[in-house]
């Protein structure tokens, strides 16, 4: 009976080993799953949607015809200067005056740069169909700091990040205990902190905007931080562990893709409405009419955003002074005192606040990273050597260089022009024949780009006494919801975010950084994620074509593995810290650099350089360019992950072999809650 009960303790023992590694992956495979649907849903299709827009004058045929076929909230003003002061408080993202014998077009660039871009040519087209002069005026016009309008939802993510990172890590530093009554106070002092950093780093460093927004943007920035710290630990304080990932998934996972940094009403109606409800959207909208509209129509946001803080403050105050004492006074007597003899120790208490500083230290380290990496590479997108063709000789050509940097090459005809393209070489051409000039873009390459050249060589035109016409051309076309190319760069992120999930959350079930099958466990992970991915974006989603299934499974079940196997190999030779270093360089360092839906030509030098020797440009330029260029392009970016998996298994394998393995103190829900926000862009 002994030697039985001896033999059935190890198979027991590995049950439960087996079953913490099964339930570790479900959860990696779940906030994956639950991110990619959230990201790629809120912004795939960003068309206006119930957009506020001002009209004056008597009823216009140009208005009627645009507002039938686009998603316009029409608003009637009873002359110019009222709808005039509407634009400029941030209220309208446009207005039409019908005035006479010809109408103003006004469009706010700051209020959404893509809203601009459906507006603006809709109802240039409409107007010409009817004959109708219009002229457009500008309202909150955006900066050469920040030409697309970017800059709000880059200063979301520190802010965000930042105050949900230092909840968890004086959580953590506090050992759990989530209600202390000092929680509060340090919270609120490290959110000025971040405040003051991410504002140092985004204004005064790196240029994002002006130095006169300095210190309007402080406090804003300081309330961001505050409301989402205090919420988070009022979470925790209620919950426990778990409220840890439960703010994770509440405020960052489904609470920042309807942020809507690029125009809330282009986001489908109940993304918008779920996003009224929580801190990122109020922050957004905050920040932007402090950068834009001089501080006009911010009371929503601000009476939510006070409201979280108050109300995570309150919890706070109860779980950590109020219902103690309430407890003591029931028992009819003092609150009952630690023992002298059991009082931490001077040294106990030295540790406690260096923990506390190391922690709080982490978090401003990572705040500041993403407010310098993502801003610095992000801000204000602007073309540099960017691949064009050239068929012909015009003078437009050399005009329009003046204002865009081109790398021009010469083709003996249109066709052999559209080959490059067909092949994802160049992105764009003008052709030139008989007096004639055509711009040809190519719209599935770059979201931006189409309308930088289309801008540039129309201007070039104008000065040079030249006509140009602007076409669009693509090998395939774009997804029927996915008409800006988003989709690809969107759904990168779950799988780097899964890809180091998974390694983390396997050393959190077993206690260990490796294991004799780590290899195994991840590649089996990597496959099973990659098909669950796949089928959300494809089947669900319908982000790319459902002709190209099959062979965007295996390229996403690759980027799992080679990012899973990296943090494999950091956490086994770093321990714990090696989830840090790996966040670092694949979202924090590879993922700005991937160039995304703009293009790599317009990434600055730094981060063009740094992308080809990280995997993440190099599984974004995979995806995108099999589905919509038939896997042109694609050999260098598929060597480089090749041999990254295949180096990074070989050293796993060697490493896992050995036989001496320290434990490793991770908690599985902690772990989950700090890596599931930390790549989530909004």
């Amino acid at each position: 009976m002994a030697r039985r009960l001896a033999a059935s303790a190890p198979a027991a023992e590995g049950r439960s080993g087996v079953l913490k590694i099964v339930a570790a992956l479900a959860v990696v495979l779940a906030a994956q799953a639950l991110l990619a649907l959230c990201l790629v849903s809120a912004q795939q299709l960003l068309v206006p949607r119930n957009m506020p827009f001002g009209v004056t004058g008597p009823p216009s045929p140009v208005v009627a015809a645009v507002a039938s076929r686009a998603g316009l909230d029409l608003t009637s003003y009873p002359n110019e200067s009222a709808v005039m002061d509407a634009a400029n408080q941030g209220e309208l993202y446009g207005a039409y005056l019908s005035e006479g014998s010809s109408d103003t077009l006004v469009v706010v660039p700051a209020k959404s740069f893509f809203a601009q871009t459906e507006l603006e040519p809709a109802f240039l087209a409409a107007a010409h169909k009817l004959g109708r002069p219009v002229t457009v005026q500008e309202v909150a016009p955006l900066t050469s700091e920040d030409p697309i309008g970017a800059v709000t939802s880059l200063l979301l993510l520190p802010l965000l990040i930042g105050g949900y990172l230092a909840a968890v890590l004086v959580f953590k530093a506090a050992h759990g205990v989530a209600a202390a009554p000092w929680r509060a106070a340090i919270l609120i002092g490290y959110a000025l902190v971040g405040a003051l950093l991410t504002d140092l780093i985004a204004g005064p460093g790196i240029g994002a905007y002006s130095s006169s927004h300095f210190w309007p943007l402080l406090p804003c920035f300081w309330l961001i931080t505050s409301a989402v710290a205090l919420a988070a630990a009022a979470v925790q304080a209620l919950v426990g562990k778990l409220g840890t990932l439960l703010v994770a998934v509440l405020f960052i996972v489904i609470g920042g893709p309807p942020a809507g940094g690029l125009g809330t009403y282009l986001l489908p109606v109940y993304w918008r409405n779920i996003g009224v409800l929580l801190p990122p959207q109020s922050a957004v909208t905050l920040v932007n009419h402090v950068l834009y509209f001089d501080g006009n129509d911010i009371s929503t946001p601000l009476v939510v955003l006070f409201l979280y803080a108050a109300a995570g403050t309150a919890v706070i105050a109860w779980f950590g002074r109020i219902r103690p004492a309430g407890r003591a006074n029931t028992a009819g007597g003092p609150e009952p005192q630690t023992p002298p003899g059991d009082a931490p120790s001077t040294p106990g208490r030295r540790r406690a606040v260096i923990g506390m500083l190391v922690a709080l230290g982490i978090c401003a380290v990572m705040q500041s990273l993403f407010a310098t990496t993502y801003m610095s590479a992000g801000h204000a997108p602007k073309a540099s050597n960017l691949p064009f063709g050239v068929v012909g000789s015009s003078p437009v050509l050399a005009a329009a260089e003046k204002n865009i940097s081109l790398k021009v090459t010469q083709y003996p005809n249109e066709a052999a022009a559209k080959t490059a393209m067909d092949e994802a070489r160049v992105y764009g051409a003008l052709v030139s024949s008989g007096g004639t000039n055509t711009l040809i873009v190519v719209p599935s390459l770059s979201d931006l780009a189409p309308l930088d050249l289309a801008v540039r060589f129309e201007e070039a035109a104008r000065a040079t006494g030249q006509k140009v016409k602007v076409q669009q051309y693509a090998p395939h076309p774009l997804a029927a919801k996915d008409p800006f190319g988003l989709v690809q760069a969107l759904m990168l992120v779950p799988l780097l975010i899964g890809g180091y999930m998974s390694s983390t959350l396997l050393m959190a079930a077993t206690g260990r950084a490796a294991g004799r099958w780590r290899a195994a466990q991840l590649a089996g992970f990597a496959v099973i994620s990659g098909l669950v991915i796949d089928l959300i974006v494809c089947y669900w989603l319908e982000g790319f074509p459902s002709s190209k299934f099959w062979i965007v499974w295996p390229i996403c079940s690759l980027i799992v593995a080679v990012v899973a196997f990296v943090a494999a190999i950091l956490q086994k030779l770093l321990g714990p810290i090696g989830t840090l270093v790996t966040i670092v360089a694949m979202i924090l360092l590879g993922n700005p650099s991937s160039g995304g839906a703009s293009g790599v030509p317009y990434l600055p030098a730094f981060w063009r350089d740094l992308g080809p020797y990280l995997p993440p440009r190099n599984g974004y330029i995979l995806l995108h360019h099999t589905i919509y260029f038939d896997g042109h392009g694609t050999s260098q970016a598929l060597i480089n992950l090749l041999i990254y998996l295949g180096v990074a298994a070989a050293v796993l394998i060697v490493l896992d072999l050995r036989r001496t393995e320290a434990k490793v103190p991770t908690d599985a829900t902690e772990a989950a809650a700090v890596s599931v926000p930390i790549g989530a862009v909004p």
